[in-house]
């Protein structure tokens, strides 16, 4: 069996790739996909076949999918262009004899109000019409999307988010990228739909105090108001763009889209999901 990675130079696609070598899935079985060939090169030493797929340019893709059994499809970070390229890889898969597709998708597709849901509600559409057999993964949030929130406990001691009543269930990357290696390459997971988010549950009293533990002083959890929120980003400096998504991603964790209770992801896994003081003290 054939399985290829999307996104094989980014952060999701080279852990997934990780994983499946660490789950002693043959490397000669392995295909890492992406745009730059300098940047994929380096799985060469690892026995790992390298194959150009843009999703900009669909030949590519036709040809990259020649042969290949599994599709591991991390979604796109584009956000403008992704329904597009999901379109493109769904439809060049059912032409060249893909068997499967594992889909990166987001935490309760189906009734979430994230703004990032419609492009990943296409996606699932396209794969349930495709005729291939699939498994999607509804991804909860990266713990690591908090890096941003950690560096103003070092910087000023102080974690400051729109977040009042808010619980995250957010998990490693690699947690995630283990769970979507053991479903590529194991059997029993066609068109299955799994939610999946940390074992954890975290406030952001509980992110202060991990952030405390992990460098060793204070650490003081300021909840803000939505407008005030969008007040303390446009300070930092950050752009208006991404100030309104950030602010309607707070609107939506508040109402509880970041938050899952049913450990599907560490029983994938077959071990609990790393906690918050061990990510964050992996930062300092």
């Amino acid at each position: 069996m054939t399985i290829a990675v999307f996104g094989a130079t980014g952060h999701l696609g080279a852990l997934t790739i990780r994983s499946l070598l660490a789950r002693e899935v043959d490397p000669h079985c392995i295909v890492a996909l992406g745009r730059n060939s300098a940047k994929l090169a380096p799985y060469a030493e690892l026995g790992v076949e390298q194959r150009i797929a843009d999703f900009d340019a669909p030949d590519t893709i036709t040809t990259a999918l020649a042969g290949v059994d599994t599709v591991v499809l991390v979604s796109s970070n584009d956000l403008e262009h992704r329904q597009r390229q999901h379109h493109t890889v769904i439809s060049a898969a059912a032409n060249t004899g893909v068997q499967r597709i594992v889909y990166t998708s987001v935490l309760r597709a189906d009734t979430t109000t994230l703004a990032v849901v419609p492009d990943h509600l296409v996606a699932e559409r396209e794969l349930r019409e495709s005729g291939i057999d699939y498994t999607i993964l509804r991804n909860g949030w990266y713990t690591e999307n908090y890096e941003g929130l950690f560096q103003e406990a070092v910087e000023k001691g102080t974690v400051s988010a729109a977040l009042t009543g808010a619980r995250i269930s957010s998990a490693r990357r690699a947690d995630y990228a283990e769970a979507a290696a053991v479903v590529a390459s194991t059997p029993g997971h066609d068109r299955a739909v799994y939610e999946l988010g940390g074992d954890q549950a975290w406030t952001l009293d509980d992110f202060a105090a991990a952030a405390s533990t992990a460098l060793g002083r204070p650490v003081a959890a300021q909840y803000l108001t939505d407008e005030e929120e969008r007040e303390h980003l446009a300070a930092l400096g950050t752009p208006a763009g991404v100030i309104q998504f950030a602010s309607a991603i707070s609107v939506s964790t508040r109402a509880g889209d970041l938050y899952d209770d049913t450990h599907t992801l560490s029983r994938l896994i077959g071990h609990p999901t790393a906690e918050l003081t061990e990510v964050l003290g992996q930062w300092v």
